[in-house]
């Protein structure tokens, strides 16, 4: 019997909602926390839960399979470095969904998922960082073409 086998199907195909959930994945491993709907959330957590506890193996058929499933090498890097040694003592539990009530606008049920030690100022050094790497690239365009 199937009873009880049911998964969200988000009002998408198959195609569609996997490509979906894997760049949420990848998106929440760069940023830390993302906003959106109540039940992509709850799709998309036990599929974070599962590639932090591959980051913490820290194998090569870990990374292999992390880098299978999302985008972005910047993700994954993250995932092994970052992360795996942030929850090396956690057993399990590493996001949270924060519900912020309904959009104004459709009445989307809107939430964050963030992980369980998030801090408001993680996001803002990753945007410091990226312009810091522009100022220096720029440097460095400038200093090329003022060179000889």
């Amino acid at each position: 019997m199937r009873h009880n086998k049911q998964y969200a199907k988000l009002g998408r195909e198959s195609s569609h909602r996997r490509a979906m959930l894997r760049n949420m994945a990848t998106s929440f491993l760069i940023e830390g926390r993302i906003a959106t709907s109540v039940e992509k959330a709850k799709a998309v957590k036990p599929i974070v839960e599962k590639l932090v506890t591959l980051g913490k193996r820290g194998d090569l058929h870990a990374r292999r399979r992390a880098l299978a499933y999302l985008y972005k090498k910047e993700a994954v890097s993250a995932l092994f470095g970052k992360y795996a040694d942030r929850f090396k003592e956690r057993e399990g539990g590493y996001t949270r969904i924060v519900k912020l009530g309904k959009r104004f606008g459709d009445g989307m049920n809107s939430c964050f998922l963030e992980l369980v030690d998030y801090t408001v100022h993680e996001g803002k050094a990753k945007k410091e960082l990226l312009e810091s790497n522009r100022e220096k690239k720029m440097a460095r365009a400038e200093a090329g073409e003022a060179g000889p």
